[in-house]
């Protein structure tokens, strides 16, 4: 359940949205539904390729990804990955392939999730995730980690079989914690990673290890990257973030200290913001918000009261 205010609440987070799409995992391994869905006239295929794919802007002022019929799709038999079948019966696949193809009217662009996130619909959001984390973990993960013989794909996509040893690998996700902090004067913990241009602040993040709770890693990290130490924290949402392979899990943690001590490899620089310290540093140029599209600018959102302005 989540727990946005009313400014946010009727702004889903990009790729989190309902897209519309059953991704009907049922089908996957029946290669006559398939091959039945594939050659049906309404079905739409667009091609992906090193996590982008072709979108274009219509007269309406709306943007889509560029899909196809299935007898104009590119050929390949091997990197077909079924993506689901939406209320209207209409299903969609993704190809993937070494490059994106032409358009003889030249007003298609290419564009990955960051640029293309922002402007898709729920439905085209939800498509490109979709298939551009398996394009990821396809072009990653060839070969088997047990016995280091090729892999084949099976499952539209979803599953790579070791004829050798007869293994089954599945897609790879990592878990990761992003949290807003807040101290016993409601001020907000940002931080600015070492490679961020000057100015740039948001949430605090990292991965999950092994053996550890949720909980426990929103903890670890926090003190990690800031020396904060955390008490209470409340879980609000989680976003896919395919950068290459991860699920965002957002929070809402308070600290029970608020000395900071950076540790100068992730995180160079941290502070305490109140809600008017960040208005005027906004409003001054010296901080530079998160980009909309991710969890961490709904986090401070939420703590803030209004929407951030626009990077």
């Amino acid at each position: 359940m989540t727990t946005w205010t009313d400014h946010t609440a009727g702004r889903p987070l990009t790729f989190s949205a309902p897209s519309g799409i059953d991704r009907s995992a049922h089908h996957r391994l029946d290669e006559a539904w398939l091959a039945a869905a594939w050659s049906h006239p309404t079905t739409r295929v667009f091609v992906v390729s090193g996590g982008q794919a072709l979108i274009d802007d219509t007269p309406d002022g709306r943007t889509e990804l560029i899909m196809t019929p299935s007898f104009e799709a590119p050929l390949t038999e091997a990197h077909r990955y079924y993506l689901g079948t939406d209320d209207d019966g209409v299903s969609y696949f993704a190809l993937q392939k070494d490059s994106l193809p032409g358009r003889m009217d030249q007003s298609a662009r290419p564009a990955g999730l960051r640029e293309a996130g922002l402007l898709l619909s729920p439905r085209d959001a939800g498509l490109l995730v979709h298939a551009v984390a398996l394009e990821n973990w396809q072009r990653l993960h060839r070969f088997c980690s047990r016995c280091g013989e090729r892999t084949v794909i099976a499952a539209a996509g979803h599953i790579r079989r070791c004829p050798a040893c007869g293994a089954e690998h599945y897609p790879r996700t990592d878990p990761a914690v992003i949290m807003l902090v807040t101290d016993e004067d409601d001020r907000a913990l940002l931080g600015r990673q070492v490679h961020w241009p000057e100015g740039r602040f948001s949430t605090l993040a990292g991965f999950v290890e092994p053996g550890e709770s949720i909980e426990q890693s929103v903890a670890r990290e926090v003190f990690e990257e800031a020396g904060v130490v955390v008490g209470d924290v409340e879980y609000i949402a989680s976003q896919p973030w395919p950068f290459p392979s991860s699920l965002m899990l957002g929070f809402m943690a308070r600290a029970t200290s608020s000395e900071i001590q950076v540790d100068g490899e992730e995180i160079e620089e941290a502070r305490w913001f109140s809600r008017e310290d960040l208005r005027a540093a906004f409003e001054s140029g010296e901080v530079l918000p998160p980009y909309g599209i991710s969890i961490a600018a709904r986090l401070i959102e939420l703590w803030y009261g209004k929407p951030l302005p626009k990077p």
